[in-house]
């Protein structure tokens, strides 16, 4: 049985480091400096025979109203409060502070289980904070260093007995079944999303775009921090959830702004787990505010999708505040056909994260996007829709010898990559893969998605490619003879 295990404390004590501990990952951003979580991360942690669900949380504060710190400290409450255990950080080296015990009491109040560690308590130096903890309440504190792995079996040895209890209760409370729920999939047969490999969707684009409160809109509850700053997210935030029958796991990622304007270290590290969650993620949801659309680096942030060959859908947001709507939506589409051709047919889709509107035509956006990407044409259409593009556009003749496209077939989906066989690929002009990859995308309808085409020469496999033609024995003989005088 599964049991969920919830990392809170001050900030800056070390609660991102022993996620990342726990996980066997660096998940979790990790910096010097203190808040630099603000979500609710959860991971599949490992810690000897155990298998269980931890979550890192952003650092208490004694802050109670609307400010930025205050919805963080809301967001921890409902960690603390969602989670069968809670592990409470302290700094072994700082010693207690008025704040540990200020949520020492709160712990015990709203806490099911509360498991009191001391943390960097390697060496002598902590010695003194480990003999302070006792005062807070909470037992026997555990000495823990998460950067150097030290304390890892004392921890395992507190959560067994724990860990045996949940698998009691849970075994009691468990239904009977007989249904087979197994799965027996073809190994050719498309991937449909289950909840053991969910659909993975990023949502990216410029700080302050409103990508936390759709996914919010989404889930149908305050899961991820938002308001109105710019630049809230740090952490590439995944939550798994049901999406009208469809599981589904939507990876929040950090704003992504001018790589000149991007100087702090953390910063970096956000950007950079945000790319990450890109090239994992099957479908990538480009977010664009409806104020400013298209702006330089809502191109690159789609082309930067499309180029690590995911399937996008351009989502435009915050459209419930747009005065004249039919207006809009015609610049929007005439800019994204202008300005993105290496996306053309791709879905453009109006959404409002504040109300919701819009949402079930996004889902219908993303799913046909993730069917396109996953779309397989057998060779014998292929062949003949090449027959018919090269009889109505001939590829050139350099130097007098056309070029011969001889046969094509699919070679891979995911996205969907082509192969075809031809002589003298490397004189294929680039226009002339353009004008099939197009005509790929309207025969075939493969809007949006990317395609890959690459040029093969037949010639590759010949053994007597490259080699000179040899003289005959006889007549090497007789050239071999010196003339006669």
């Amino acid at each position: 049985m599964s049991f969920t295990l919830a990392i809170v404390g001050r900030p800056n004590v070390g609660k991102s480091t022993l996620f990342n501990r726990l996980v066997g990952k660096r998940l979790a951003l990790v910096d010097d400096q203190p808040g630099v979580t603000r979500d609710l991360r959860e991971g599949a942690a490992r810690l000897g025979d155990l298998r269980f669900t931890v979550i890192d949380t952003a650092g208490l504060e004694e802050a109670t109203d609307e400010s930025l710190q205050g919805r963080m400290r809301r967001l921890t409450e409902r960690a603390v409060d969602m989670a069968d255990i809670c592990l409470f950080m302290i700094d072994a080296r700082v010693g207690v502070t008025p704040t540990d015990e200020f949520f020492a009491g709160l712990l015990r109040k709203r806490a099911k289980h509360v498991i009191l560690a001391a943390n960097k308590a390697e060496g002598r130096a902590g010695e003194s904070g480990v003999l302070e903890a006792y005062a807070l309440g909470l037992g026997d504190p555990l000495r823990l260093s998460a950067e150097h792995g030290e304390g890892m079996s004392d921890l395992l040895a507190l959560l067994m007995p724990l860990a045996d209890e949940f698998a009691e209760r849970a075994e009691a409370d468990a239904p009977e079944t007989d249904v087979d729920v197994s799965e027996d999939l073809a190994d050719d047969a498309p991937r449909v999303p289950t909840k053991a490999k969910p659909l993975q969707i990023a949502v990216v684009g410029r700080p302050n775009a409103g990508k936390s409160t759709l996914i919010n809109q989404m889930l149908g509850e305050e899961r991820l921090l938002t308001g109105p700053e710019a630049g809230i997210t740090r952490d590439a935030i995944s939550v798994q959830m049901d999406w009208d029958g469809v599981p589904i796991r939507m990876f929040d990622t950090a704003g992504m702004r001018k790589k000149a304007r991007v100087q702090e270290k953390l910063e970096k590290l956000s950007v950079s787990d945000g790319l990450r969650a890109v090239k994992f993620a099957e479908v990538v949801i480009v977010l664009i505010d409806a104020e400013i659309p298209f702006e330089q680096q809502d191109l690159r942030i789609a082309d930067l999708a499309e180029r690590e060959g995911r399937a996008v859908v351009l989502a435009v947001n915050k459209w419930d505040v747009e005065p004249n709507k039919q207006k809009k939506l015609k610049d929007l589409r005439e800019s994204f056909e202008r300005l993105l051709p290496q996306l053309r047919g791709a879905p453009l889709v109006t959404v409002s994260a504040k109300t919701g509107r819009g949402l079930n035509r996004l889902q219908e956006a993303v799913m046909k996007a993730h069917e396109v990407w996953n779309r397989r044409v057998t060779t014998s259409q292929l062949n003949r829709w090449l027959i018919d593009m090269v009889e109505a556009h001939p590829p050139p003749a350099p130097a007098g010898r056309r070029i011969k496209l001889r046969y094509m077939t699919q070679a891979k989906t995911r996205p969907p990559g082509f192969v075809v066989m031809c002589s003298m690929p490397e004189k294929l002009p680039e226009s002339y893969s353009r004008y099939l990859v197009n005509g790929l995308r309207d025969s075939f309808d493969m809007p949006g998605t990317p395609i890959r085409l690459w040029m093969r020469s037949q010639a590759e496999s010949n053994p007597y490619k490259n080699k000179k033609k040899s003289t005959p024995s006889r007549l090497r003989k007789h050239l071999d003879k010196p003339p006669h005088s």
